[in-house]
């Protein structure tokens, strides 16, 4: 019997190798026509558009709750009409009457704008109460009356949320601390007024220091609370406190409390001469804590022979208080609260040289 013949020999693929359900991209693109391949093209750009405003929208609401911590600690600069700013919140530590420096700060105003912005606090009545800047806000409310010119009628201003008062008075101490020209009258009174304030629970005068200038050094703050001290004492004498140097004031109140009855004869003496100026009022005080301090002394004879002139005294009042000078026959002493040391010598030399150039002394003068 013959073997039958094969009519086909199929060569017949693993099963594993047979995709199944899956159909090539070639074969895809082949089948799908350009109306498809549009519309898949427009998804994507759907998509990826919807992605990106995703993530700005994102962006923008972290950039927003950004900007409300900012304005809410007062860090963003705003521009505040003049006459919605308050000055009455805090009793200011600057003595009353004309600044001799504001009009520096008007020149550098116009010149550059204003460098440093003023600290402002929310009211509920949609106003602003000052917190830092008495000087600034001055200068620009001059400058707006002066001219009139609308860049002046509104103040660039930090402005945070509302405090509690006690931080707000330590919010202007603490900035007016480094201020060259304050004196410690200055901060005394400013103590006094915080703990006379019935609305700061505060019931002395050491209290408040410790409140209002805890920043100070523990030197600083004794030396306010014996200015404070020593105003509540002389407070309806002196007629010019914020000249009393440190040093005058400081021993002036030790004096006091070691004899309480000196307050009576420095009234007295103050008192006398009710036209005096602040040099003559410091000259006044000054007699009861250097008694020879303003005393000529009598000529005395040489083993020459030759009389000896007196020693001529005077004060001159300057930036840091009321400089002490005694002048003698070839010799000039000059006593002043200040740190020469620390002058540049070159403008130390430069000032002497103006001095001796501008002192015109008398033939019979001259030492011979």
């Amino acid at each position: 019997m013959s073997r039958k013949r094969r009519m086909f020999d199929i060569d017949m693929p693993v099963m594993d190798d047979i995709p199944v359900g899956k159909v090539p991209d070639k074969v895809l693109e082949k089948r799908r026509g350009p109306m498809a391949a549009a519309i898949s093209e427009n998804a994507d750009a759907l998509r990826n558009q919807q992605s990106t405003e995703d993530t700005i929208r994102a962006e923008n609401d972290r950039l927003a709750h950004e900007l409300v911590r900012l304005r809410s600690e007062g860090l963003v600069t705003e521009h505040v009409a003049l006459s919605d700013v308050v000055t009455e919140k805090l009793t200011r530590d600057r003595k009353p009457g004309p600044d001799p420096e504001l009009d520096e700060l008007k020149d550098s105003i116009r010149d550059i704008g204003l460098s440093n912005p003023i600290r402002l606090e929310r009211r509920s009545d949609g106003r602003f109460d000052l917190i830092q800047g008495m000087r600034r806000l001055s200068a620009y409310r001059a400058l707006y009356e002066e001219t009139g010119e609308e860049r002046y009628a509104k103040i660039p201003a930090g402005i945070s949320a509302a405090t509690d008062v006690s931080n707000s008075y330590r919010r202007m101490v603490d900035e007016n601390l480094i201020r060259k020209d304050i004196s410690f009258a200055e901060m005394g009174a400013l103590a006094r007024a915080y703990a006379e304030d019935p609305s700061h629970d505060c019931d002395s005068v050491d209290k408040a220091v410790a409140i209002l200038f805890k920043s100070a050094s523990y030197t600083k703050r004794s030396y306010i609370r014996a200015f404070a001290s020593l105003l509540m004492m002389l407070d309806k004498v002196l007629m010019h406190p914020n000249d009393i140097p440190r040093n005058l004031g400081v021993e002036l109140k030790r004096k006091i409390d070691a004899d309480p009855g000196l307050v009576r004869h420095i009234s007295t003496a103050v008192m006398s001469e009710p036209d005096r100026d602040a040099a003559r009022e410091v000259a006044l005080l000054r007699r009861f804590v250097e008694p020879d301090a303003v005393t000529s002394k009598k000529p005395t004879a040489t083993s020459g022979g030759k009389t000896r002139r007196a020693k001529t005294t005077f004060q001159v009042s300057g930036r840091a208080g009321v400089a002490k000078c005694a002048a003698s026959s070839g010799r000039i002493e000059v006593r002043y609260d200040l740190d020469f040391t620390r002058v540049d010598r070159a403008k130390l030399e430069q000032a002497i040289a103006t001095m001796l150039e501008d002192l015109q002394e008398e033939d019979d003068l001259t030492h011979g």
